[in-house]
């Protein structure tokens, strides 16, 4: 069996690891992780679940000319990153794939940019109240809708698709050619302006398409691609599928979060924006980093503690102390290639198991309302237990976190204990060898 499914998943992880569009999607959501993290700690700070401090900053008015509260401007931050979060990934995904095109990189992502503003609406509709009456409004300008979440697959088009054009133009060689002596660049500037004029040309075009029948690409794609992806990424079914697919590629020795996580994660990502925004979605970014595999994949850290609690091999004891700490924050390579869990037949049921059970109870219990949705701040996957609960939903979060916690160690306590009795006994042998070699040290020649 195991022989089988190495024939069908390495190929695979092979074919995805290779796929520059799925790698530049990877990649380019990296340029907004630590922008989105900066913007999280303000969040943070502006929602903290204590009623107290909430009702301070709301109450405390710093601009008395428009009333805005301190709340208000401690938001801000986060504004100017989850609400143009898809700026970030525009740029990021046509920055990494120029560079896996062999173009300029940058300009390859200013080019995707400009590609995407170009198809956008520029219209905001609203409702304003004139004398108690709520009137219908159309204002000119950028909706910041489609500068976030809900904008984000077609930033992903845009991203690639005007990247591929702008390579097909430099490479046929229709670029200006500057003579010897002029500065580099003012020469790549140059060598620029057809491709990108091609690129804005084809966009522009398209923008008249659909202005013509009526409707614009962003909407288009919402209605029919981007919806049923979230619909179908905000579901218990395809989390649960997505999870197993990812500790099997693990079990294999493949990063199963690189492999999964670059088709995967973007949903994720979305959602956390939605859930930013008001929109409530039990599953998330969050949901999978602080629910479903704390302590790295398989949820090891309840791994450790019960090679902690139970076991009695010098090998397995000392392998858990050395690998308690960056389990606590969430780094687990050395139980996966030390214990090991790759390759090792004995410890696969529970490391598919136990995040398995995280990912079902987590949601039925907020699916019931017994936890709160994660608020969609990006807090560091390195962030430690309870607390990472507590700062991603209240108080209720941080004690699920213990429970399934504590869960983990009783599933992973029969495997472990197979698995230390046969260490054991390597061990015991081990000595008995070692009592029975014959030492020079123990000749003498008194006698002799």
């Amino acid at each position: 069996m195991m022989k089988k499914l190495e024939k069908v998943l390495m190929p695979l992880a092979e074919a995805i690891g290779r796929n520059k569009y799925l790698m530049s999607i990877r990649d380019g959501f990296l340029l907004s992780t630590p922008l989105l993290i900066g913007g999280s700690i303000f969040l943070l700070i502006a929602n903290f679940p204590i009623p107290a401090w909430i009702e301070f900053l709301e109450g405390t008015v710093v601009n008395q000319a428009t009333g805005q509260t301190l709340a208000g401007y401690i938001s801000k931050p986060a504004d100017a990153t989850f609400t143009i979060m898809a700026v970030f990934a525009v740029m990021g995904i046509a920055y990494s794939f120029a560079e896996k095109l062999g173009t300029n990189k940058l300009f390859g992502a200013a080019t995707a940019l400009v590609s995407w503003f170009l198809i956008m609406p520029y219209t905001v509709t609203g409702e304003v109240d004139v004398n108690g009456v709520a009137q219908a409004v159309s204002l000119t300008g950028v909706p910041l809708g489609w500068l976030g979440a809900k904008g984000i697959f077609v930033g992903i088009f845009c991203a690639f698709i005007s990247v591929h054009i702008y390579t097909f133009v430099e490479k046929r060689g229709w670029t200006i050619k500057m003579p010897a002596g002029v500065p580099p660049t003012v020469e790549e500037s140059f060598a620029a302006l057809i491709p990108a004029a091609v690129v804005m040309i084809i966009f522009f075009a398209v923008n008249l398409i659909f202005g013509y029948m009526g409707t614009d690409v962003f909407q288009i794609i919402f209605e029919f691609l981007q919806t049923p992806l979230l619909n179908l990424g905000d579901t218990l079914g395809a989390m649960v599928i997505a999870y197993i697919f990812l500790h099997i590629f693990w079990f294999f020795g493949v990063n199963g979060g690189s492999v999964v996580g670059a088709v995967f994660n973007p949903i994720l990502q979305t959602l956390s924006a939605g859930n930013v925004a008001g929109e409530h979605h039990i599953i998330c970014q969050q949901f999978q980093d602080l629910f479903a595999t704390f302590g790295g994949a398989g949820s090891t850290l309840s791994l450790v503690i019960a090679m902690l609690l139970f076991c009695k091999s010098k090998r397995i004891k000392n392998l858990g102390k050395m690998s308690l700490v960056p389990g606590i924050f969430g780094i687990n390579e050395p139980i996966l290639f030390g214990l090991p869990i790759v390759l090792n037949p004995a410890m696969l049921v529970p490391f598919i198991l136990v995040p398995t059970i995280n990912i079902v109870i987590s949601y039925f219990a907020m699916a019931m309302n017994f936890v709160p949705i994660c608020s969609g701040v990006n807090i560091p996957w390195t962030t430690p237990l309870v607390i990472s609960g507590f700062l991603a939903t209240n108080w209720v979060g941080a004690l699920l976190q213990a429970a399934l916690l504590v869960l983990g160690v009783f599933i992973y306590m029969p495997f472990i204990k197979i698995l230390d009795k046969q260490y054991l006994q390597e061990e015991m042998s081990n000595v008995e060898e070692d009592d029975e070699d014959i030492s020079l040290d123990d000749l003498s020649f008194d006698d002799l």
